[in-house]
C-alpha cells in the first residue's frame, strides 16, 4: 500500500474514534452510577469549607476516585482531614483550593461569600461552582436577607461573579451526603442552574456519590433549594419532578 493512501485511512480512523467518544461522553448523564468505578477522567475538586457538608462531600468524592482539597479558616483541621483520607485528599487555603479545583464547592455560611468572591476573584473565573451554602439572616446578616428576598441562587451568582453557579446539596443532611452511595439511585438531589454544561458537570459529581440527579430549573428556582422550602428533603427523583412542577421561581 502506498504511504499516500494510508493517511485517508488514519484520518478516517481517527475521525470514527472521535464520534465514538464524542457519543459516549454525551449519552454519560443517563448513564449508570459509575460511583468508584475511576473509568473516565475526574475533575480536581477545591472545597470551600470543610464543616459538615464540606467534609463529607470530600471524604465520599475522595473515595469515589476524585481528587479533593480542603480549605477553610482551620488549616490545621484540613490537613488532619486530608491525612485521614490519604492520597486523593490535601488541604490548602481557600486561594490555593480555588486555583487547584477544576470544580469548586462552596460549603460556607452564606455570609462568608461577598468576601470569598473578593478575594478568589480570578481563581473562580470560568469554573463550575457548585453552591451548597443557605442563607439564615441570624447568622449571616443583610446579604441573607437580600438572598432570601431576591433568590439564593441568583444571588450567588452576584456574589460569586465569573463562575458557572449550580445550587445543590442544600436541604439534605450531611451525613447522608456521606452515605447515599450504600444505596444509590433512589433520593434525588434537586439542582438549579442556567449554565448547561455546568449542570452536566454536576450532575455527574452527584451521581457518582449516589443521588439521583434531577434540574428543577434556572438559578431562579435555587430559592426553592434550602430547608423549610418544598423540595427540601429526601424524595424519590419521580416526586422532585412533581414538586418542580408546581413552582414557580
Amino acid at each position: 500500500m502506498k504511504a499516500a493512501s494510508v493517511i485517508p485511512t488514519m484520518r478516517r480512523r481517527d475521525i470514527l474514534q472521535a464520534v465514538v467518544a464524542a457519543a459516549a461522553m454525551a449519552a454519560y448523564p443517563a448513564g449508570r452510577n459509575t460511583f468508584a468505578q475511576g473509568t473516565a477522567a475526574k475533575p480536581k475538586i477545591g472545597m470551600i469549607g470543610s464543616g459538615n457538608v464540606g467534609s463529607s462531600l470530600g471524604r465520599v468524592w475522595a473515595k469515589a476516585g476524585y481528587e479533593i482539597m480542603f480549605s477553610s479558616q482551620d488549616l490545621a483541621a484540613d490537613k488532619a482531614i486530608a491525612a485521614e483520607i490519604g492520597s486523593k485528599a490535601r488541604a490548602g487555603t481557600p486561594l490555593e483550593a480555588a486555583n487547584f479545583g477544576e470544580v469548586l464547592v462552596f460549603a460556607v455560611p452564606y455570609g462568608a461569600l461577598p468576601e470569598l468572591g473578593k478575594t478568589l476573584a480570578n481563581a473562580i473565573k470560568g469554573k463550575v461552582a457548585i453552591d451548597t451554602s443557605n442563607p439564615f439572616p441570624n447568622r449571616d446578616g443583610a446579604i441573607a436577607t437580600e438572598a432570601l428576598a431576591q433568590g439564593a441562587g441568583v444571588t450567588t451568582a452576584k456574589l460569586l461573579p465569573g463562575a458557572r453557579i449550580v445550587r445543590a446539596f442544600n436541604a439534605v443532611s450531611a451525613r447522608r451526603m456521606g452515605d447515599m452511595h450504600l444505596n444509590p439511585g433512589k433520593v434525588a438531589m434537586p439542582m438549579a442552574g442556567d449554565d448547561k454544561q455546568a449542570i452536566q458537570v454536576a450532575s455527574r459529581l452527584i451521581k457518582d456519590i449516589g443521588f439521583e440527579p434531577v434540574v428543577v430549573g434556572g438559578l431562579a428556582m435555587g430559592k426553592f433549594l434550602m430547608p423549610g422550602q418544598p423540595l427540601a428533603g429526601e424524595h424519590t427523583p419521580d416526586d422532585i419532578k412533581k414538586i418542580a412542577a408546581t413552582l414557580k421561581p
